[in-house]
């Protein structure tokens, strides 16, 4: 007499994985899991669920997991929300250097998403968060770059936040540029970087024009 074949095992999920209900209530659940797996899997499905953005913020401030962290933000950055976007900006006053550096990546791919926020961020009452939006300026496809960073050089008071925006705008600028470039190196006529910075973009600029 034969074998007879026995049914076969149904597949079970790997440890940590999708053991948890896949619905929104499941995987806000499983984001709070003690298994970082099971907290990756949950952020990265989370992605499709854009009224998760505010819970993807504040399990993202808390994430131990450098794996964890990194899917986090690929889901806002799908998500791509006006709660996403504060969210993210808001990461730019925290002293995590990695999670703020992260948050100004995902900046720089939201340029639509981002531009509304730019003209208040460029005029933050803290010069280390100006320069991160001039940071952020550095890879936004957007057509009113080289405005704000003229903007910038001509009204911005620390010579530190005019210094970066004067070494991007060597890279963007335009004719409309110069004028601003010649009133920066008057106003701090007395520093140094400054006026190299300035008279390089400006030879930059005339050499596109040549």
């Amino acid at each position: 007499m034969g074998l007879k074949k026995g049914k076969p095992t149904p597949a079970t999920d790997v440890p940590g994985e999708r053991q948890q209900a896949r619905d929104l209530d499941g995987l806000l659940h499983a984001l709070q899991a003690e298994d970082p797996l099971t907290r990756r899997w949950a952020a990265r499905d989370l992605e499709a669920h854009p009224e998760a953005a505010a819970a993807l913020l504040t399990q993202l401030r808390r994430e131990p997991e450098n794996s964890v962290r990194q899917v986090i933000l690929t889901a806002l950055t799908g998500i791509g929300n006006e709660t996403a976007i504060q969210g993210l900006i808001d990461c730019l006053y925290l002293e995590d250097v990695m999670l703020r550096n992260a948050a100004i990546e995902v900046l720089k791919e939201l340029p639509d998403q981002v531009a509304p926020f730019m003209g208040r961020l460029l005029k933050d009452a803290d010069p280390d968060v100006r320069i991160f939006a001039v940071d952020v300026l550095e890879s936004l496809r957007h057509p009113r770059v080289e405005e704000w960073l003229i903007e910038v050089i001509s009204e911005d008071p620390h010579v530190n936040v005019c210094a970066t925006a004067v070494d991007l705008l060597g890279e963007v600028g335009s004719d409309q540029a110069k004028a601003a470039l010649a009133s920066l190196k008057q106003r701090f006529a007395e520093e140094p970087y400054i006026q190299f910075a300035a008279d390089l973009a400006l030879k930059r600029i005339e050499a596109d024009e040549a």
